[in-house]
């Protein structure tokens, strides 16, 4: 108790008398650093994770939430699928939203202006019990144009730009297949036609076009052989019945006697686009930290003048009987209120902003005319974001760590002070 009464005596006789403008000027500055680095950092990440939640989004409405391939491609792929899905009474997966066979192959459009390789996709798009759940694809409406016999392609919009094509063009396609010929051996090629154009806003715009799957396994000559199941989930984010459905394959696979099944899942086949935005987070997130690193400096200056400022006060208690930790523990409570402070400032402030920040940005484009994010350029053009709460937690403890840290030196400081040298010109 006795502790405690000295250090807030000690706080109220230290901070009562007159403090010096330029020292008020520099504690009020690292107040004001700390909240606004708190408030960028959290509205920063907030944006970050709202682009990622954004591309997810986009993503997982055309790719596949997981697929299940065998080395050699699936033969009974009915007997699979049927296994899998069960009736309509009783369905094993409940999370399994739908599935459909697909061949995959890499290939190369060329058309009059271009050439460009991509991922071609096989599909069935029509009411043959196996398509994805009409009405939950960006893709529903472009790929019902595939028709079986028509070799028709449905193209993303960057890729038709890329070749200068749009809906009724028609191009030139060159698989990975070589025909034998009494002229020589030459790639394998037809001439299809782009039947829609579809947009996704992602980079799978640029790089995947879609036929029919009878179509594409003519022309790969697989018979009635698919590359695997599509896999679609009511909850991409939820994977909690992969074990079961591993378990379930293995045990088809033993009854079947096929060869052993591979399940791979959205997070896997697009680890790497995922861990580059990651990285860039992490990255950007690390630099912004320097804001409140400037922010701590800024409370360790605000002390050290402080204490030179206060020298006769802190001799004064010292003459009293405070003991030098205790002269110590009121510096830094009063770094630690200071940052504190700033930063529960700019968690409020960035908490408030950050839901908001698409709303204020699109009034500052109304007000001014300009435009951020340009239609044609961009995918979006709303400024996504996502508060974490995790994101707020890590921040807020940063800020408020470093604002103690920040403390140590001035603190070790004032309890250094000799009282008959500071009292000796008072």
């Amino acid at each position: 108790m006795n502790f405690r009464l000295s250090i807030f005596i000690g706080l109220r006789y230290i901070t009562s008398g007159r403090a010096d403008g330029f020292v008020s000027f520099v504690t009020l500055f690292s107040f004001l650093a700390m909240s606004l680095g708190v408030m960028a950092l959290i509205l920063v990440l907030s944006v970050m994770n709202g682009f990622d939640r954004e591309i997810k989004t986009r993503l997982l409405e055309v790719i596949p939430h997981a697929t299940i391939t065998a080395p050699h491609g699936l033969s009974n792929w009915r007997g699979l699928a049927d296994s899998v899905s069960g009736s309509a009474a009783t369905k094993p997966f409940s999370n399994i939203r739908s599935l459909s066979p697909y061949i995959e192959a890499q290939a190369m459009l060329t058309s009059k202006m271009n050439f460009q390789g991509l991922s071609l996709q096989g599909v069935l798009p029509d009411d043959t019990g196996y398509q994805q759940t009409p009405g939950t694809s960006a893709l529903a409406a472009q790929l019902s144009t595939l028709q079986p016999g028509s070799y028709d392609i449905v193209l993303g919009a960057l890729l038709a730009r890329s070749l200068d094509v749009q809906a009724g063009d028609t191009l030139l396609l060159t698989l990975p297949e070589l025909s034998v010929t009494p002229l020589g051996v030459f790639p394998r090629v037809k001439q299809l036609r782009v039947s829609a154009v579809f947009q996704v806003g992602a980079q799978i715009d640029a790089g995947v076009a879609f036929m029919h799957m009878e179509d594409l396994a003519r022309l790969l000559r697989m018979g009635s052989k698919v590359s695997g199941l599509r896999l679609f989930f009511d909850d991409p984010f939820s994977m909690s019945e992969l074990g079961p459905l591993r378990a379930h394959l293995k045990d088809y696979h033993r009854s079947a006697e096929q060869a052993d099944y591979t399940i791979e899942t959205w997070q896997q086949s697009m680890a790497q686009l995922f861990q580059a935005i990651r990285t860039e987070k992490t990255v950007v997130g690390l630099l912004l930290s320097v804001i409140i690193g400037v922010a701590a400096f800024n409370i360790v200056a605000s002390l050290v003048l402080m204490v030179n400022e206060k020298r006769g006060d802190i001799a004064v208690l010292r003459s009293l009987g405070a003991m030098p930790s205790t002269i110590a523990q009121i510096f830094r409570i009063q770094g630690a209120v200071t940052g504190g402070f700033g930063v529960v400032c700019g968690l409020a402030a960035g908490c408030l902003l950050a839901p908001n920040i698409g709303a204020i940005v699109s009034a500052i484009e109304s007000f001014t005319g300009a435009s951020v994010f340009d239609p044609d350029l961009y995918f979006i053009t709303v400024l996504p974001s996502h508060l974490q709460w995790l994101d707020v937690l890590v921040v807020g403890s940063l800020g408020f760590i470093l604002s103690v840290v920040a403390t140590l030196y001035p603190a070790w400081r004032a309890g250094k002070v000799p009282p008959a040298e500071a009292l000796r010109y008072e």
